[in-house]
C-alpha cells in the first residue's frame, strides 16, 4: 500500500486531527457508554448494556492507548470492557454481534496486553456466538426473538464482521471448530447474499430445520431487493476479512465484487447515501458506509498486487477526504467525529452522529498511517 505525497499528507493531518479531538472527548465521557450524541456531546446506553454497538468506544479507547500509550486511557479501556460483562453473562443478551462487542474491547486488550481476563471473555462470547450456527442451513442465526418475531432462520450480511471473533477463537485455542464454522458462514453469504451485479442483500431467511431460502428481506434498506450501503460496507470489509483469515480466493473474489458494484455507484460527491437505490432528491446520507468501506478497501488494496489494489486503495481515500471536508465536525468542545449517519432508511432521523462512525473513521485514517492495532 503506496499512499502519494498528497494523500500521505491528508492522513497524517486527519489522524492527528482525530486523535487529538478524541482524547479530549474521552475525559468527557466519563462513565458513559455512548450510542449517538445531542448538540455534540456522546449520550450514555448504560441501561441498555446489550445494544449491539457498545463494544465500539472501547475500540476509540484501545486504539487511542495503542498510540498515545496514555495509561489513564488503558485504565479506562479495562474498566469500559468490564461493563458489558453484565451482557456477557445473560444468554438473552448475546447474539451473532458477539465480534462488534468483544474483538474491539477484549480482543483489543488481549493483542495489547495478554491479559487472561480479556482472554476468557473473547472465548466466552466465540463459544456461544459459534452455538447459534444452523447446520442444515450453514449460517449463523442473526437476532434473537423479539417478542411474537421469529428470527431463528434469518441471517444478515453483518454477521461476517462478527465471524473474525470465531478465527481469532481457533488461533487462540487451536481448536479448528471455529474456524470451520466462520468459514460455513462465510460460505452461505457468498451464495445467497451477493448479487449477480455485486450488491448484496441485507436479510436471507432460511428454513431454521431444513436450511432451505425462504426468501429476502430489505432490512434496513430502502425495500427489498435495493442495495443498503451499509450493507455493502459489511460485505467489502467482511470477506475480505474472511480472506485474510482463511487465503480462500473466493473472498476476495467477493470482496472486490462488492466493492466494484460500492464504487461504481458512489456519488460524485463522494457523500454515501443510506442506499444506493434511493430517489436522487433524498438527503438520507451515512457516513458510517462511507468510513466502513474505507476499512474494507483499504484492506482489499493490500491484499491484492499494486496495479489492482491502488484502484481500491484511492477509493478509500476519498471517502475519507469527503468526510474530512463535508461532515466531520471539528470542534473540539464537542466528542464526535461524523455528523451524518443513519441506522436504517425507513427510520424517522437520519443524518445523526453514531459512534461506530467516529470508530471506523478513525481506524480507516489509522490504517493509511500504519497505526492502532488490528482487531479484526
Amino acid at each position: 500500500m503506496t499512499l502519494t505525497p498528497e494523500q500521505e499528507t491528508f492522513a497524517k493531518t486527519a489522524l492527528d486531527e482525530a486523535v487529538a479531538k478524541l482524547t479530549k472527548a474521552v475525559a468527557r465521557v466519563g462513565e458513559k457508554v455512548p450510542y449517538t450524541a445531542h448538540d455534540g456531546i456522546y449520550d450514555d446506553r448504560s441501561e441498555n448494556i446489550d445494544w449491539w454497538t457498545n463494544g465500539f468506544f472501547g475500540g476509540i479507547l484501545w486504539q487511542l492507548y495503542s498510540v498515545t500509550q496514555d495509561e489513564s486511557i488503558r485504565e479506562k479501556a479495562v474498566a469500559y470492557e468490564a461493563k458489558l460483562d453484565r451482557c456477557l453473562m445473560n444468554d438473552t443478551m448475546l447474539d451473532h454481534d458477539n465480534g462488534f462487542k468483544w474483538l474491539p474491547t477484549a480482543g483489543a486488550d488481549y493483542i495489547l496486553t495478554e491479559s487472561e481476563a480479556a482472554k476468557n471473555r473473547l472465548l466466552l462470547a466465540a463459544s456461544n456466538l459459534m452455538g447459534r450456527f444452523n447446520l442444515n442451513g450453514r449460517f449463523i442465526r442473526a437476532w434473537n426473538d423479539w417478542g411474537t418475531d421469529d428470527h431463528r432462520g434469518w441471517a444478515i450480511i453483518d454477521c461476517l464482521m462478527n465471524l473474525p471473533l470465531l478465527y481469532r477463537a481457533s488461533d487462540i485455542t487451536g481448536d479448528p471448530r471455529f474456524k470451520q464454522v466462520a468459514m460455513a458462514h462465510a460460505d452461505t453469504a457468498a451464495k445467497n447474499f451477493v448479487r449477480a451485479d455485486g450488491s448484496c442483500e441485507h436479510i436471507v431467511e432460511f428454513d431454521p430445520r431444513t436450511g432451505s431460502f425462504v426468501r429476502i428481506r430489505g432490512g434496513q434498506g430502502m425495500k427489498d431487493g435495493s442495495a443498503w450501503t451499509r450493507g455493502q460496507s459489511w460485505g467489502i470489509y467482511g470477506f475480505a476479512l474472511s480472506y485474510m483469515h482463511t487465503k480462500s480466493p473466493a473472498y476476495i473474489e467477493n470482496s472486490r465484487k462488492i466493492a466494484d458494484y460500492y464504487m461504481a455507484h458512489i456519488p460524485e460527491s463522494k457523500l454515501i447515501p443510506v442506499d444506493f437505490c434511493q430517489p436522487a432528491d433524498c438527503d438520507f446520507e451515512d457516513d458510517c458506509s462511507a468510513a466502513i468501506a474505507a476499512c474494507g478497501l483499504i484492506e482489499l488494496s493490500k491484499a491484492l498486487p499494486d496495479a489492482i489494489g491502488d484502484k481500491y486503495l484511492d477509493a478509500a481515500v476519498d471517502l475519507l477526504k469527503a468526510l474530512y471536508d463535508n461532515t466531520v465536525d471539528k470542534d473540539e468542545n464537542h466528542d464526535i467525529l461524523l455528523t451524518r449517519c443513519s441506522a436504517s432508511y425507513n427510520e424517522e432521523n437520519h443524518n445523526y452522529p453514531i459512534i461506530y462512525g467516529d470508530y471506523y473513521y478513525l481506524e480507516a485514517l489509522l490504517k493509511l498511517n500504519n497505526k492502532g492495532i488490528f482487531i479484526w
